[in-house]
């Protein structure tokens, strides 16, 4: 039996999003554009747009998507920025970004997740987003500074290279502190200093150093 993913997909932006704070209309409309049902594991298809977490491989997650609204509406996109993604996972939330900016580079130590990424970002035709199989706690210095760098795994403070890589007066969105208490924190850069902003509890995997970068592949139809 076939689904109406649309109208699901519909239903999500106004009774998870829009009714729940998330009020910038561009990301509104990327997140009503994008199709989550693409970057799920099939035998979850069903609850595509559910509103929680579902597992994908690894050991990984696909966030829900009113925190993918949340963690995108906190970089205050112009539409003009290049971002730093950390933690490609399934890819949606790259596709989101894809859509609201000229440029993403996303960085992920599971190969196999990268390149399931890429096929489906491929497919839909995303041209903008270059993936990276890295360590995301050193970020990817070769196409660094970045205007918004968005983590979407926790760790215990912001790495120092990430630090490094945002533009001053840059804005930075991460989920710090241990399994049971992380807090989403919105940093924004003031010369060499982070001033941060706490949004709301979350939990998220742990962000893991130590995967060395490969050689960034550009994920688009025309490889």
């Amino acid at each position: 039996m076939s689904q109406d993913f649309a109208t699901q997909r519909q239903l999500m932006v106004e009774y998870q999003l829009r009714r729940r704070g998330i009020h910038d209309p561009k990301v509104l409309a990327a997140m009503a554009q994008v199709p989550r049902e693409r970057f799920v594991l099939p035998e979850y298809l069903s609850e595509a747009y559910a509103d929680r977490a579902l597992p994908i491989t690894c050991g990984q997650t696909i966030s829900q998507p009113y925190i993918v609204a949340l963690m995108t509406q906190a970089l205050q996109l112009s539409g003009k920025e290049k971002v730093l993604e950390i933690g490609t996972g399934s890819g949606y939330q790259a596709a989101v970004l894809g859509l609201l900016v000229p440029q993403v580079v996303s960085v992920e130590r599971h190969e196999e997740l990268s390149r399931r990424a890429g096929e489906v970002l491929r497919e839909l035709g995303y041209q903008n987003i270059l993936l990276v199989v890295g360590d995301g706690t050193q970020g990817y210095p070769p196409e660094a500074p970045y205007d918004r760098i968005l983590v979407t795994a926790a760790g215990p403070e912001v790495p120092p290279a990430l630090v490094k890589q945002l533009q001053p007066g840059g804005v930075l969105v991460m989920p710090v502190g241990p399994s049971d208490q992380q807090v989403l924190q919105v940093f924004r850069k003031h010369q060499d200093r982070l001033v941060v902003e706490e949004l709301c509890p979350v939990r998220f995997v742990p962000l893991v150093p130590g995967v060395p970068n490969s050689d960034p592949r550009e994920e688009n139809p025309d490889d």
